[in-house]
């Protein structure tokens, strides 16, 4: 696997930018639109947490699990982008990843930040 796969972020040619401080050198907030984020819940399937179960026995890097996680953080990105978007936004200040366990049966990612308008100063 390379290191596409572990990975994760925007491109350049982004029409919304999002970045996790609290303003944009160079551009001034014209407008404040307000929280929004991205989430998804993904359950694991039984042959993952069986290689997973074993890799633990020796140590080591899950492979598997995080390349799922990376899939995983990017999908609730690139939903947090589109609500932004929609929105009215060209940038999502303060943009951040929370990570939980979903009743057991899965991990939650959310993606949150505050869409704003911006432009150069």
């Amino acid at each position: 696997m390379g290191i596409d796969d572990y990975g994760g972020g925007q491109t350049p040619q982004a029409d919304v930018l999002v970045v996790t401080t609290n303003d944009v050198p160079g551009h001034r907030v014209q407008q404040v639109i307000g929280e929004v984020f991205g989430l998804t819940v993904r359950s694991r399937h039984i042959g993952s947490q069986i290689g997973a179960g074993l890799k633990s026995l020796v140590g080591g890097e899950l492979r598997g699990l995080t390349k799922t996680l990376v899939e995983t953080r990017n999908q609730a990105m690139e939903r947090l982008v589109e609500q932004a978007r929609a929105r009215g936004a060209n940038a999502v200040l303060a943009f951040r990843f929370d990570v939980t366990e979903a009743a057991d049966v899965g991990t939650e990612v959310c993606a949150y930040g505050t869409a704003v308008v911006v432009s150069p100063e």
